[in-house]
């Protein structure tokens, strides 16, 4: 038996684990493996681990006995209680100073928890968003580490050698985000983005299909040319790809994929989030319902047989409205991507952790599924304003924008015109249009909370802080200051 020789452990052998441990294995680093179903440790020691350093064990025992002091854990498990039962069957082999990382998709609460209740042990934790899937996994991922901050320095090495590097400067996509929860916090608005990016994708397909009229073969040419601007991106250019596969019949296989999406969870959690913190993450919210709308399938088939389809409203000149459409894809994906920050900023002061959001911007350059271009402007922008409170205030956003409003609203009119609907393209300009507004009828809204339910409201008249209320069924002049519950 293999005894300290091992520089890091991991538990749970599924693909993602396995690859993990390979990419380990090729930067140099032994790796302790064990997991639940022993058959699957000798499985892999037989086949894509042949040959390797990787140290397979067949109880925690053996395992814990095969790690280097102090003792670095990653478990690759399912997220929720699995998690913390694995954690409690462990805990009998560690000790003060040993390193447990969880290194799956959890919530950020139950990291945040089990942070603390480690802590307390003496046992540092990390809970680490590791994104970019399977073959992120394999040759670099990028890693989002957060939890004890004693932690970091003991695994900064491993996780910055087997993550990706981003192409323009060779940096790693593997940096610490913060304390407690967020490393998982941060991984979840990726994943948030994530279902924003694509369903601007899914919008901006439907338009160029149904309302410009291209054959898939022209969605494609377009695709690949928008990886070449601005929209350059990890998701633009598998679109193009997807859009490029023919079926065994030689028919686009795009064609024949039900239109009923799937989701895990994680578009869900941030969108929540958004909501217990009070701040309008309206463009990921829609990309989940959105989803969720696909999977009433049978009832939107009914449904289409009841309201007869909107007359499409060609565009006049069909280069230019690509464009527009190219530009309202842009447009949007700013929004997405500002009120991303915009959460995580507020997190960050809801939970006291420390961020560098630059870094966050940079680690997500390569390796992961939102990786593109246009995350090099984030990081300017936080390198010039560390403070920024929205990228909307950044002078590069301010022009992008500018630049792009008159094609992105071009394309929504045409598109409500045309009774194709664009979820995640309109409540990122309804955003934008209610952000820009000094006055919104926020003001009525007020008038009816205080008219039933006593609920006050504030003056322009007045210095803010100071609360009214009136008795609205008698006569004028019944206003009452004072200091109100609201």
């Amino acid at each position: 038996m293999a005894t300290n020789q091992a520089d890091i452990g991991l538990i749970g052998l599924a693909v993602m684990g396995q690859n993990l441990v390979l990419n380990m294995n090729d930067h140099g680093y032994t790796v302790a493996v064990f997991n639940r179903t022993i058959s699957k440790v000798d499985a892999f020691l037989e086949s894509t681990a042949k040959g390797t350093k990787v140290i397979g064990t067949h109880d925690l025992k053996e395992f814990f006995s095969a790690l280097k002091r102090p003792k670095k854990v990653m478990m690759m498990v399912k997220a929720g209680q699995a998690v913390d039962d694995l954690i409690a069957e462990c805990l009998p082999f560690l000790e003060a100073g040993d390193i447990v990382i969880d290194g799956g998709n959890s919530h950020y609460p139950d990291s945040e928890r089990r942070m603390k209740e480690l802590d307390a042990k003496g046992i540092l934790f990390v809970g680490s968003g590791i994104s970019g899937g399977e073959e992120g996994a394999r040759h670099g991922p990028s890693m989002m580490p957060g939890g004890n901050p004693k932690a970091w320095p003991l695994i900064k090495k491993i996780f910055q050698d087997i993550s990706a590097k981003a192409s323009e400067d060779g940096l790693s996509c593997a940096e610490w985000i913060g304390e407690g929860g967020s490393g998982h916090y941060v991984k979840m608005v990726h994943n948030g983005i994530e279902y924003g990016d694509m369903q601007l994708i899914c919008e901006a397909y439907q338009i160029l299909r149904d309302i410009v009229g291209c054959s898939i073969e022209e969605i494609r040419e377009i695709f690949l040319s928008w990886n070449k601007g601005v929209l350059n991106s990890y998701l633009i250019e598998i679109a193009s790809q997807v859009f490029a596969y023919k079926d065994t019949d030689g028919a686009p296989l795009i064609d024949k994929i039900l239109d009923v999406a799937g989701q895990k969870g994680t578009g869900k959690w941030t969108g929540i989030s958004a909501l217990d913190i009070g701040l309008p993450v309206t463009l990921i919210g829609e990309a989940v319902f959105a989803r969720c709308l696909s999977t009433l399938k049978e009832e939107r088939t009914a449904a289409s047989k009841i309201f007869s389809s909107k007359k499409i409203v060609p565009p006049a000149n069909k280069k230019e409205f690509i464009n527009d459409v190219m530009e309202a894809l842009y447009a949007s994906k700013i929004i997405s991507y500002a009120q991303g920050f915009m959460l995580i900023k507020a997190a960050a002061k809801e939970f006291g952790w420390h961020l560098d959001y630059g870094n966050i911007a940079l680690i997500w350059r390569a390796g992961c599924i939102i990786r593109s271009k246009f995350l090099n402007d984030i990081k300017k922008a936080f390198v010039k304003n560390a403070n920024l409170d929205n990228l909307l205030f950044d002078d590069f956003f301010i022009q992008e924008i500018k630049k792009a409003e008159d094609g992105w609203r071009r394309v929504l009119s045409t598109s409500v015109l045309s009774g194709v609907p664009t979820p995640c393209f309109a409540t990122a300009l309804a955003y934008f249009d209610g952000y820009r507004s000094e006055r919104l009828p926020a003001n009525v809204l007020q008038g009816l909370r205080d008219f039933f339910g006593a609920h006050t409201y504030e003056r322009v008249d007045q210095p803010r802080g100071k609360f009214f209320h009136t008795n609205w069924t008698g006569t004028g002049g019944n206003v009452t200051a004072g200091s109100y519950d609201v």
